[in-house]
């Protein structure tokens, strides 16, 4: 797999987060997000998907769920005082960048795998999650490697680590290339697609639940870190976020004790909160 984060880029994360370029025209651009902003409009604005279950999804209450929903929550705590100051986002996989840009998110939260690419255009977080790339088809025709994939088509979210992985490495693959996370389901479902790349994470909490399904390839290419993102330049927000992370909730243990009341249930039973989780901001 096309390696997303180079030794550089790492040491960078282990540090602080990745932190893009930062000029007098950036700092500017990040005075809508600015914690001061922020607090004058006492709610934050909060980027994340409503169907990429039981890491950020709406229930049928309406209510906004998950591993990322309680993540932002407890920003929103500490930066506000109420955990219910969010105004959320609702995102599809290619709106991340742009949302931020445009200043329609303060943070983004959704799903976000790290990337050197994307680092030129938002500022990430330490990571909280760990993940890797995965397949999900059917029992009845399993997808077990990439070249099981010949002659097949693939459905992939447009704009995400998928998409270009298999873009650029395996280009006589048929990719369908789809919007929302629920199409690429949707797409396998109606055998319009013979398979769907996306997070592991996510591929095998919904083959648990949805009898018939199979993640053939649980692990493809290297092991790569969801983190949160802001705008470029928004360095004000950016250090708050990652404070908390490597301070008080490092202290707390606290993305344990959330993998526990929010993703245990959803993954094999033989899953374990240290394969996914990222504690205090330490990748390995």
């Amino acid at each position: 797999m096309k390696k997303k984060i180079a030794a550089g880029v790492l040491s960078i994360l282990l540090l602080g987060g990745i932190v893009g370029c930062s000029s007098g025209n950036n700092d500017k651009n990040a005075e809508s997000g600015s914690i001061a902003a922020i607090k004058k409009a006492d709610t934050i604005k909060i980027g994340i998907f409503a169907d990429d279950a039981p890491f950020c999804y709406q229930d049928a209450d309406g209510t906004f769920k998950g591993y990322d929903v309680e993540f932002g929550k407890r920003i929103a705590k500490e930066l506000l005082g109420d955990e219910n100051k969010i105004t959320w986002v609702v995102v599809n996989p290619a709106d991340r960048i742009p949302y931020l840009q445009t200043d329609k998110a303060d943070l983004m939260l959704a799903d976000f795998t790290v990337t050197e690419e994307r680092a030129k255009s938002v500022d990430f977080t330490l990571p909280y999650e760990k993940v890797s790339l995965g397949v999900v088809s059917k029992d009845s025709a399993p997808i077990n490697s990439p070249e099981d994939l010949k002659g097949k088509t693939l459905a992939v979210n447009t704009g995400t680590t998928a998409d270009s992985y298999f873009t650029s490495n395996y280009p006589d693959v048929k990719l369908i290339k789809i919007d929302a996370i629920t199409d690429g389901y949707q797409a396998l479902i109606t055998d319009r697609a013979d398979a769907f790349a996306q997070d592991n994470t996510l591929l095998l909490s919904w083959a648990k639940k949805n009898e018939g399904y199979t993640v053939g390839i649980k692990e493809l290419g290297n092991k790569d870190y969801i983190a949160g993102a802001v705008k470029q330049g928004n360095k004000e927000l950016l250090d708050y976020v990652n404070d908390l992370i490597k301070g008080k909730l490092k202290d707390e243990n606290y993305f344990h004790g959330l993998y526990e009341t929010t993703l245990k249930d959803s993954f094999p039973d033989d899953s374990t909160a240290d394969q996914i989780v990222v504690e205090g901001g330490v990748t390995e």
